[in-house]
């Protein structure tokens, strides 16, 4: 009886192993999915051109910055390589005034909404606890619900009808890094930078133009979960 439980603890032993080592499976590999959600704060780094004529000259725009929830879903194509698609809520930003009219104030409103798909590659192996990523990614800028302020009004049609405005919807190259913290093998910690190459153009209801380059930073940190 003896002899038997000696060869039988052992054999207990190697499926326990076994077993662990099953659960304990990389779920960072390939053919996971991945689904994350987080906040995401987007800054404009703005480098803005003048409003065309007729308009006092080196009349300029800023942007301001806004933090809105996030759904990143990602899929692994190999144990290195995954593919993403970033989504949330339109980002409401406020523009002012720079240049020869900075400190008039608020000139309006308009919000934006970003998707953008990457493409990634994810270091170490498949198990590892921290992995740190790169991504190159494509995103289109669709603005909507552009609101000129009363200001604009003063600023580029001095006693007319109100203002509006309209900003060209693009596409723009994105550049990320980040890195997943494996809390178990499920849940997972992500945090992100983004870097995004947007010049788009603003058209006023007066006939007036503006070029704008936007190159927003996004700067996000999320919970996610491994199927």
């Amino acid at each position: 009886m003896k002899a038997r439980l000696n060869l039988v603890w052992p054999a207990l032993a190697a499926g326990a192993v076994l077993l662990a080592a099953a659960g304990a499976a990389p779920a960072q590999s390939a053919g996971a999915w991945m689904a994350k959600v987080g906040v995401n704060k987007i800054t404009p780094d703005v480098d803005s051109g003048y409003v065309s004529a007729p308009a006092l000259p080196q009349t300029q725009a800023d942007v301001g910055s806004d933090t809105q929830p996030i759904l990143n879903f990602a899929y692994m194509v190999t144990d290195n390589v995954s593919a993403e698609l970033a989504l949330g809520l339109p980002y409401k930003h406020e523009i002012m005034g720079a240049g020869s009219i900075a400190g008039t104030g608020k000139l309006g409103t308009a919000e934006a909404l970003p998707p953008t798909a990457f493409i990634q590659y994810r270091f170490f192996a498949p198990q590892a606890q921290l992995r740190p990523y790169l991504g190159l990614g494509l995103t289109y800028a669709y603005f909507q619900k552009e609101t000129g302020s009363g200001q604009l009004t003063a600023v580029i049609n001095t006693g007319g009808p109100g203002a509006t405005f309209s900003i060209d919807n693009k596409f723009a190259a994105s550049f990320q890094v980040g890195a997943t913290w494996a809390i178990n093998q499920r849940w997972f910690a992500d945090v992100a930078l983004i870097k995004t190459l947007l010049k788009t153009k603003v058209t006023y209801s007066t006939g007036q133009t503006q070029d704008i380059r936007l190159d927003p930073l996004a700067f996000n940190i999320g919970i996610g979960y491994r199927f």
